[in-house]
């Protein structure tokens, strides 16, 4: 089965260094085969972390691959484009993909991007490097 990854808004309350309690919001970002399968891993990965918070949304992303680097915890979401004729009409077509690689810096993440892109067989343009709002990235570890 294809796994999706999904952006999900987790809502909490937190204590700062002043003892005031405020609400917090923070985004985590999840692959999973469906939206029942996402929250559930949700709720696991973070259960022991915090200990009440709610799911305020759920949603599948369009990003379609992760590139996770042990050495950063900083994470930029990619647009990268490249052309396709079609075979009927001729016509070129524009296609966009979204991906997201944990670098240092932009500059790390386009040189990450490159290396993973460098047997792409058609020309490609990274048209944009943002830094995501992601807290962390849970991949799911096989067996």
């Amino acid at each position: 089965m294809n796994k999706s990854w999904f952006v999900c808004q987790v809502k909490f309350n937190k204590e700062d260094d002043k003892g005031n309690i405020k609400k917090i919001q923070q985004s985590y970002l999840i692959d999973a085969i469906s939206y029942t399968e996402a929250e559930a891993r949700i709720y696991q990965e973070l259960g022991s972390i915090i200990k009440d918070f709610q799911i305020g949304d759920l949603r599948r992303s369009n990003l379609i691959e992760v590139f996770h680097y042990e050495d950063s915890d900083m994470w930029y979401k990619c647009k990268i484009t490249y052309n396709v004729t079609d075979d009927d009409t001729e016509k070129v077509k524009k296609v966009s993909l979204y991906v997201i690689v944990s670098a240092h810096t932009i500059k790390e993440a386009y040189e990450r991007i490159e290396e993973n892109y460098k047997t792409m067989l058609v020309p490609y343009t990274v048209v944009s490097i943002t830094e995501s709002p992601f807290e962390e990235v849970f991949v799911h570890q096989e067996g």
